[in-house]
């Protein structure tokens, strides 16, 4: 157990051992008043359009309310920073906007808050709340919406004196925040689109078992570092439906993951239950931390993952990331391989054979007899797919397999290149700006890719990639580990 965690469990302890009088005393007294919610003169004040939206292709026949903040210093000229807040306005955001702009403490920023889709009857009767199933995913769903629907929809609008909306691209310009489901559905957002959004604000987040969330601590821990900053808060009492889980232990686990994997996390844990009333009190210290030393960009961090650092180096060594690469400007042998994606493959000893399961996060693993008997093959190799997402032949979620000279497994997944260890468990995942990829190859320790959407990207790894025409080699032992 680290220090950390256990200064934690201690004050956990001594604050539920005081009499209740004592803990409200103490509970009450963390939040000294903001300045920032003290409503700011008129001449300050944003102005706020409203509309709803209901044209949506995403998620057909819903209805939603959507409001944006324009702030007084906004010149209709200059792009400005963008912070969507899912579930409306919470957090008394637009009175803190007005007066962290005025103070200088955040950039001049628009504000777009969305409320989750309802779809209704003929005569106005709810027929499905479509709230969970937008903010619980944890695919990329939400954020093709907002790309794709709701931020073009803003940047149609004109204020009544005539700015036309601009919105920055630079995702080190956008902020995205949210509470409980919409806490989940915020980190989601910034998780799966970088691109979009650096800067995530969760309060009493819903990383717990509606629908993948709770798998988040695990993806976090294996996969490459994003450039995000992220503010959680959440509080010991919060289990708001204990069928789907601990609210605040789901939090502490997220906290933890995202620590060792290199994140600037900013945590904050109080004693209050599943209400957004100490996401409030915090709301003007977390925009305070997330755009400190802004314009300087979001950072990704250096995990403490093994294979991650064995893959990619650590410190000045670490290699850069992928870089794309024109069809035409690939070599022959590379655009030929990825034309043909494999998913049955001997490993390097040629003594076991790896193969797509269909229909299943499963790879079957053979022993490869001395006469080419195959034999006792087993579902061996468990392979993540937080999108429910098959991107292989007949369902599988492999489309294309490759090993290194260590025996690791390469494979080309709907969440990008899952490396296994000889014992068939992904110890690392490596993301790509085209999560899903089709096809992959080594010549010696660059890695190709071919992802859906028809780029093709390349990466120099520190391992060097086996190739089958090469002959079979003897692969030392990871052990059972």
């Amino acid at each position: 157990m680290t220090t950390k965690r256990l200064l934690l469990l201690v004050f956990v302890w001594f604050l539920s051992s005081l009499p209740v009088g004592t803990q409200e005393l103490r509970h009450n007294a963390q939040y000294p008043d903001d300045p920032a919610f003290v409503p700011v003169a008129d001449s300050l004040k944003g102005l706020i359009i409203t509309g709803e939206f209901t044209e949506s292709q995403v998620y057909p026949e819903t209805r939603r309310e959507w409001k944006v903040y324009v702030p007084v210093q906004y010149d209709g000229v200059t792009p400005a920073c963008l912070l969507v807040g899912l579930d409306g306005i919470l957090f008394n955001a637009t009175t803190v906007l007005d007066n962290l702009i005025a103070s200088g403490e955040m950039p001049v920023t628009i504000g777009v808050f969305v409320q989750p889709g309802v779809s209704y009857d003929a005569d106005g009767n709810v027929l499905r709340y479509n709230r969970s199933n937008e903010f619980d995913r944890t695919d990329g769903t939400f954020a093709y919406f907002l790309e794709h629907e709701i931020l073009p929809l803003v940047e149609r609008l004109v204020t009544p004196d005539g700015r036309p909306v601009k919105l920055s691209r630079n995702p080190d310009d956008r902020a995205i925040t949210g509470a409980s489901s919409s806490g989940i559905a915020a980190f989601t957002a910034a998780w799966e689109r970088p691109d979009l959004f650096h800067r995530v604000y969760s309060s009493v987040g819903t990383f717990v078992a509606m629908r993948g969330g709770n798998d988040y601590p695990a993806y976090i821990r294996k996969t490459e570092p994003k450039p995000l900053r992220i503010f959680l808060q959440d509080g010991m009492k919060d289990a708001w439906n204990p069928l789907f889980g601990e609210w605040w232990e789901q939090n502490l686990l997220m906290e933890s993951a995202l620590d060792f994997a290199g994140y600037e996390v900013m945590a904050h844990w109080d004693r209050g239950g599943h209400s957004i009333w100490h996401g409030t009190r915090m709301f003007p210290d977390a925009m305070r931390w997330l755009w400190k030393g802004w314009p300087a960009p979001v950072k990704a961090g250096e995990s403490r993952n093994d294979m991650l650092q064995s893959l990619l180096g650590t410190g000045d060594e670490r290699e850069a990331g992928w870089t794309e690469i024109a069809s035409e400007a690939l070599p022959g042998s590379v655009r030929k391989r990825l034309a043909h994606p494999v998913t049955t493959l001997r490993d390097p000893s040629g003594k076991l054979e790896v193969s797509a399961e269909p229909h299943s996060n499963w790879l079957l693993s053979a022993l490869v007899e001395p006469d080419g008997k195959r034999m006792a093959r087993e579902q061996f190799y468990w392979l993540h797919n937080p999108d429910n997402f098959s991107s292989g032949p007949d369902g599988a979620i492999a489309s294309d397999l490759a090993f290194d000279t260590l025996g690791n497994l390469y494979a080309a997944t709907c969440c990008g290149v899952q490396v296994c260890d000889q014992n068939g468990r992904v110890r690392a995942i490596l993301t790509l700006p085209s999560r899903r990829i089709d096809a992959l190859c080594f010549i010696g320790n660059r890695l190709y890719v071919k992802c859906a959407d028809g780029r093709f990207f390349l990466r120099t790894l520190k391992h060097t990639g086996w190739n089958p025409e090469d002959g079979f080699i003897t692969v030392p032992s990871q052990g059972q580990g």
